[in-house]
């Protein structure tokens, strides 16, 4: 399908919740309806075909007294989801009464296979279903997204003559239009898009840089990649077409499988709908989220290490909860971050609990494949805070240095100001990679990349700029490079150590007895009067 008829859908979409929800909702809530509406419908869709072979064979499951009905119902359906109950949505749709149609719509919800159920209820759409019910615009909005006017299904929609009136909407196509949906609501909610929502542009040049020093080293077969903050799984999907792309250009065959962790309950429910609607449900499997799934307190992968990472944890944020259900400072032994390195069995890299990004970073880093011959890539954006906060001794200092002492970071790229939904600070991409190639070992490359953006038209939200693809490449160009010039400097390793020292020395001051301790308040009243 053409960009301009998936427009064309995003369009109607947005319209429905302009006509419906305008005077039920605020503009910036209109999502939690109009989102879950939208995957209930792509998912109504796909299943319409293969409604009856579900249900008869949920019938016979039931009459063998089968417990674990989930495999052959998916196979059914022929998806990864299914819905056991006896409704469709054109099913509801001829309801008069809005009691029944309320009643109806709710065991239709219930009937829906488990990880469609996560979804709703991270959602919690049954939440919005009483208010929208009472103010009679259910049914509306049902028969809104029924309209012959658009097809989110697979299928081409026909005339009477046989003729196509739309053209099917593939995975790739739906994903399309829904994270059209996403970044407009986003924009709606400027005061938290930059929470969980990435410029795609920023992630289309971390996915490059992790991917494009090793593309001619990509070998046919299996690669993992992970998101410790996933938000709404931009960067995992973005990186997962790179790589696909890159392994097509040189003739060779990949498959990937998606992992992330997310935090946020409708964030989380966004991501895993995103992929079951792209067709990938087994990767929606693959991400765990919601408020009891703190990549930091409750790791959903610890036994597992990947080929790429990347990642835009939150920064300035307080993890000081997490800290507590963890044991305290004193009580955590995650080996995460209480690791031996430098002789020290308890190295600590546990950082104040007001800013837990770098965390972030040392869980991605406990994740690096040790045995593989391209080890682990790894691209995570943070804020100037992470190149200087904590003195020697102290977490990030302990972060830095363990990064560092290993070898293991290849570059700093520093972004345009204002690159992001909701802050205009300076922010920087940190490339690490534990395979580095001779030519890098005990070297770290500075670029400087603020310069490299073009203006937007029209702000969005802090965000006044963007990297074009031509940036993106001059900025690559310049990493692969790995030469000195003005935008490009090279340290080696030891050049970002220091020792902290505390030089003691007697006070010097006249007109004092030397043979005598005075208290703190005799000192200041003894300066103050030299000062005069």
């Amino acid at each position: 399908m053409e960009q301009s008829q998936l427009n064309w859908i995003a369009n109607f979409i947005w319209g429905i919740a302009d006509d419906v929800l305008r005077d039920l909702y605020k503009r910036s809530e209109y999502r939690d309806v109009i989102l879950p509406m939208t995957v209930l419908r792509r998912l109504d869709a796909e299943l319409e075909s293969t409604k009856r072979a579900v249900l008869d064979m949920k019938a016979s499951l039931d009459e063998a007294r089968v417990v674990h009905q989930e495999p052959a119902l998916r196979q059914a359906a022929g998806t990864a989801f299914y819905n056991t109950s006896k409704f469709t949505l054109r099913d509801l749709k001829a309801r008069a009464s809005q009691q029944q149609l309320k009643a109806d719509f709710e065991a239709y919800l219930d009937g829906f296979s488990p990880n469609v159920q996560d979804i709703l209820d991270n959602f919690d759409l049954r939440h919005e279903i009483p208010k929208v019910s009472k103010a009679d615009a259910l049914g509306t909005l049902i028969e809104k997204f029924l309209s012959p006017d658009i097809n989110l299904s697979r299928k081409p929609m026909m005339n009477v003559d046989g003729s196509v009136k739309h053209p099917g909407l593939d995975n790739h196509g739906m994903g399309t239009i829904f994270e059209e949906l996403l970044r407009r609501f986003n924009e709606e909610n400027n005061e938290e898009a930059g929470e969980h929502w990435t410029p795609r542009d920023a992630v289309r040049l971390m996915a490059k840089l992790i991917f494009l020093p090793i593309a001619n080293e990509i070998e046919s077969g299996t690669y993992l990649l992970y998101d410790g903050a996933c938000g709404t799984g931009g960067m995992l999907t973005v990186a997962e077409e790179t790589l696909q792309e890159l392994a097509r250009e040189h003739g060779k065959q990949v498959a990937t499988h998606l992992y992330g962790q997310e935090i946020s309950d409708k964030t989380y429910a966004i991501c895993k709908a995103d992929l079951l609607l792209k067709g990938e449900g087994d990767e929606a499997d693959n991400i765990v989220g919601g408020p009891e799934h703190s990549t930091f307190s409750n790791d959903a992968f610890p036994a597992r290490e990947f080929d790429f990472m990347l990642s835009n944890p939150p920064y300035g944020k307080s993890w000081k909860s997490d800290l507590e259900r963890m044991g305290g400072k004193d009580g955590i032994k995650d080996p995460r971050f209480i690791i031996e390195h430098a002789g020290d069995p308890e190295y600590s890299l546990i950082t104040r609990s007001s800013d837990g990004q770098m965390l972030f970073l040392a869980n991605m880093l406990s994740k690096m494949k040790q045995s593989t011959r391209l080890g682990s890539r790894i691209a995570e954006v943070h804020n100037g805070s992470s190149l200087f906060t904590g003195d020697a001794g102290q977490g990030e200092s302990n972060i830095r240095r363990w990064i560092i002492e290993n070898d293991w970071l290849e570059a700093i790229v520093a972004l345009p100001l204002n690159m992001f939904y909701n802050t205009g600070i300076a922010t920087y991409i940190w490339v690490l990679n534990n395979r580095k190639p001779a030519h890098r070992k005990r070297r770290v490359q500075l670029i400087d990349a603020t310069q490299r953006f073009k203006p937007l038209r029209k702000n969005l939200g802090k965000k006044n700029c963007e990297l074009s693809d031509e940036d993106i490449q001059r900025i690559c160009d310049t990493f692969l490079a790995f030469e000195e010039t003005e935008q490009s400097k090279i340290f080696p390793n030891a050049a970002f150590g220091y020792w902290k020292v505390t030089v003691e020395r007697p006070l010097r001051l006249e007109g004092i007895d030397p043979n005598r301790v005075y208290s703190p308040k005799e000192i200041k009243a003894l300066n103050e009067t030299l000062e005069q």
